[in-house]
């Protein structure tokens, strides 16, 4: 039976895992042999890549819950 610290191991080793591949294939698109885009376009995707990581980073840094039994 996973402990919720080999949960998470686990499952964030995955994910970002998947997340920095995901990166890597978008990092495909810069390719101006085959694409084409403006500056704009390339900073609408960078903010909404930035404002994802600073959003789910804030959620980490949430002080722990307590749960009570």
């Amino acid at each position: 039976m996973d402990t919720p610290k080999k949960r998470f191991k686990r499952l964030a080793t995955k994910r970002t895992n998947e997340i920095l591949y995901r990166l890597k294939v978008l990092g495909n698109c810069s390719n101006r042999s085959f694409y084409e885009y403006t500056e704009n376009d390339m900073n609408k995707i960078f903010r909404a890549v930035e404002d994802q990581v600073r959003f789910i980073k804030a959620k980490f840094k949430r002080p722990k819950s307590k749960i009570r039994l």
